[in-house]
C-alpha cells in the first residue's frame, strides 16, 4: 500500500516546521490560514507502516494549536461534555458530526472500526480535532469545533483559516 500524496513540497516543508517533525500519513491540505499557510491537514486512515490512524483531520497551525490548548486547560472540554449529557439536540448534532467524519474516512479506507477522533460521539476529549474538523468542512458540521472557533475568534481576533478546497 502506498500513501503517496500530491501535497506540494513547499506545503510539506511548512507543515514540518509547524509540527517540529515531518508529517505522518499526509494526504492533503484541508484548510489554510489568511497567509496561505496550511492550518489543517487531512491524513490517510493508515500510516505508511499500516498502523491505523483514525484522526482524519489534524490541526497544524501553531497559533490555533496554542489557543485550543489554552481552552482545554481552562476546562472548556469538561463544560462541553456536561452539556452533551444535558442537551439531546446537541448530542444528536455531535453524533451527526461523528457519522459524517466516519463516512468520509471510510470512503478513503475503512479501518473496520466506528472509532473516529476527539471522543466522538459520546465524549469531548480533544478540541484540536474538533477545530480541525470544523475548519476542513466548514460551519455547521461539528458543533464543538464551531463553538471553539467562535471563542477563539472573540478572544484572539484574526482572520480565520479557510477550507483549502
Amino acid at each position: 500500500m502506498s500513501n503517496t500524496s500530491a501535497v506540494a513540497a513547499s506545503d510539506r516543508d511548512s507543515i514540518a516546521r509547524q509540527l517540529g517533525r515531518p508529517p505522518r500519513g499526509l494526504r492533503a491540505v484541508a484548510a489554510r490560514d489568511a497567509a496561505g499557510e496550511p492550518a489543517v491537514v487531512q491524513t490517510h486512515p493508515r500510516l505508511e507502516d499500516g498502523t491505523p490512524f483514525p484522526t482524519l483531520y489534524y490541526l497544524t497551525s501553531p497559533r490555533l494549536v496554542a489557543h485550543c490548548s489554552t481552552l482545554e486547560a481552562e476546562g472548556l472540554m469538561r463544560e462541553m461534555q456536561d452539556r452533551l449529557g444535558e442537551d439531546p439536540e446537541l448530542a444528536e448534532r455531535y453524533r451527526a458530526a461523528h457519522e459524517s467524519y466516519l463516512a468520509e474516512r471510510d470512503a478513503i479506507e475503512s479501518l473496520g472500526t466506528r472509532v473516529t477522533a476527539g471522543g466522538m460521539p459520546d465524549r469531548v476529549k480533544c478540541l484540536h480535532v474538533h477545530v480541525a474538523h470544523s475548519l476542513a468542512k466548514g460551519p455547521g458540521v461539528n458543533p464543538f469545533g464551531d463553538e471553539a472557533l467562535e471563542i477563539i475568534e472573540r478572544r484572539w481576533p484574526e482572520k480565520a483559516p479557510e477550507p483549502a478546497g
